[in-house]
């Protein structure tokens, strides 16, 4: 070792000196290489680094390089396409508005994943709504090796790339001033349709944000209300519309009609992409949707308490009209009742401390509370665990309201049926840990409104709605929980029906008259704005309580239903 070559060096330790030796032998070669012009490399090294070069070459800029390094994932063509065009000619600021089901998360990660192989890109953020951040980073790591976190603590902002937060979080402080103190490459929003209102904090949030490329993802395009249009493509990509005074001289006929409407189409066509189930391009065979419906008998007593409460809510609904609040609540009164009478009987109690001086409604309500203290059994929970022990297979309970959910969970337990609860108040963790419960050990799910959007259950193929919606997208999302991409098997619904009360007429409008279970009718949203109705339950309502005459109440359900119908074509 001690040769020409080497450098000493001694360092004294207190007790004696260590010498260490440094090679200096490379400077001697380099300075031969420098003097002879060569040989700057061996042969052998000099292949490989050509291999290396030929692998690694882009011999199509047009082709995703992403898909090379995907082993957990195989997109669908129409996904592929999407990406592609996002890259080619959108230039990275696009709404991916595929219908519930598509995989526009898939299509999403996918550009994402295309952004950073190609180096475009380093740092992102993925804005989701709270219940779907850990979806959104498991799904990110496992199936794209994108390592993405979700954002817990506040110092994780300025520590980490690629980010995962919740929409409410991110636009609160402290983490606010993080987030705008940021320049982002790549900005993606989940739920985009909350983005339609200019006047919002979401909007003026997502605006402010300093953004290089941006994917907005909705199931709900937006076509019909050209305010809320604008907004959202201004959002997107700032002066794709020009002013609005200008947008609204060359496309706006008025708030809802659109003008030169083939010009506007092909506008729209250069920031949104909408792929629907029903297109040629897409090769997904979806299982099919098995629908039962389950007609259930009032026991006497429940049939005399859904009396009194119908005749109660139909004395009070007109003299209701002019206060919303107090509609609503017995517009709600009148839907519970169909679902449980604990959901009905704190409704009654909730009414009761709010009705002021009113004493005849107090002792209306008292005297209705007495007779709800009467039901003892009731006809849906009893039908529910026989259903659930003959399918002897995991199954999401879905009701609308919480006391009907505790009510079943304590019916469930009383019997030995293994359930776990999931709601809206629960938090991010507790969400997951539900999740985790359901899929590894137990065998039923008590969902509320809350388990319809965003999670997915496609290792689940029965779902039990306990209670009906009366908007059928929200019917959807629950189906869409299950029925997806991913899902294997057929898809078996049960739709519990009380034989005439309003849930019997629901399901008529739903079942047999906008084929809700068959069929993904797409963005109700827009078709209800088509047919200017503001509120669909609220019409319902309006039908139910005017109309006693139960052949009359069907022809005017029918006539709504062939209207959404119509609208739908």
């Amino acid at each position: 070792m001690n040769n020409a070559q080497d450098k000493i060096y001694s360092f004294d330790l207190g007790v004696q000196k260590v010498p260490i030796y440094f090679d200096q032998q490379w400077i001697t070669d380099l300075q031969n290489s420098i003097h002879h012009d060569g040989p700057w490399d061996s042969w052998e090294v000099f292949k490989l680094s050509h291999q290396a070069e030929e692998a690694l070459q882009v011999t199509d800029f047009n082709q995703l390089q992403a898909l090379a390094h995907l082993t957990k994932v195989e997109p669908f063509s129409h996904q592929i396409e999407t990406a592609k065009k996002v890259l080619n000619e959108m230039h990275g600021r696009a709404i991916l508005a595929d219908e519930v089901g598509l995989g526009k998360t898939i299509e999403a990660g996918l550009i994402l994943k295309e952004y950073l192989v190609r180096g475009l890109i380093k740092k992102a953020l993925i804005l989701v709504p709270a219940s779907l951040v850990l979806q959104w980073t498991r799904e990110l790591n496992q199936k794209f090796d994108i390592p993405a976190v979700a954002q817990k603590k506040e110092y994780m902002w300025d520590s980490y790339d690629i980010i995962v937060a919740s929409m409410d979080t991110a636009k609160r402080p402290p983490h606010r001033e993080h987030v705008m103190n940021n320049h982002y490459d790549m900005l993606i929003v989940d739920e985009a349709h909350k983005l339609k209102n200019k006047r919002t904090k979401n909007w003026e949030f997502i605006n402010k944000i300093k953004k290089k490329y941006t994917l907005l993802l909705t199931a709900t395009p937006i076509q019909n209300d050209m305010i809320e249009l604008f907004n959202l493509v201004t959002l997107l990509k700032p002066g794709q519309f020009g002013r609005f005074h200008h947008f609204q001289k060359e496309h706006m006929q008025d708030k809802r009609s659109p003008k030169n409407k083939d010009m506007l189409r092909k506008e729209i066509e250069k920031v949104m992409i909408r792929n629907k189930r029903s297109d040629e391009n897409i090769e997904i065979e979806f299982p099919k949707r098995i629908v039962n419906t389950i007609p259930l008998e009032l026991r006497p007593e429940e049939r005399t308490l859904y009396n009194e409460i119908s005749n109660f809510v139909r004395g009070y609904y007109s003299q209701a009209s002019g206060n919303i609040q107090n509609k609503l609540a017995l517009i709600t009164l009148q839907r519970e009742i169909c679902s449980s009478r604990d959901a009905a009987f704190i409704t009654l109690i909730n009414m009761f401390k709010k009705s002021g001086g009113n004493e005849e409604m107090k002792n209306e309500i008292l005297r209705l509370v007495q007779i709800a203290k009467q039901v003892e059994t009731q006809s849906k929970i009893e039908k529910v665990i026989n259903l659930i022990k003959e399918i002897n297979d995991k199954v999401i309970i879905f009701t609308e309201y919480r006391a009907s959910q505790e009510f079943i969970m304590s019916k469930l337990e009383e019997q030995g049926i293994k359930a776990v609860p999931y709601r809206g108040g629960f938090n991010r963790g507790k969400k997951d840990w539900m999740m985790e419960l359901f899929q590894r050990k137990a065998q039923v799910l008590v969902a509320t409104e809350a388990g319809g959007e965003g999670i997915n259950l496609q290792f689940c193929n029965h779902i039990i709605n306990y209670d009906m919606p009366w908007n059928p997208m929200r019917v959807e999302q629950r189906i869409g929980r299950v029925h997806r991409l991913g899902q294997t098997r057929d898809v078996n619904i049960y739709n519990l029906s009380t034989n005439d009360t309003i849930e019997e007429h629901i399901l008529y409008l739903l079942h047999e008259k906008i084929n809700m279970f068959e069929n993904v009718i797409g963005s109700l949203d827009t078709i209800l704005e088509k047919l200017q109705i503001k509120n669909i339950e609220a019409s319902i309502m309006d039908i139910m309580v005017e109309t006693e005459d139960k052949g009359t109440v069907k022809e005017r359900l029918a006539d709504l239903g062939s209207k959404i119908q119509q609208a739908t074509t």
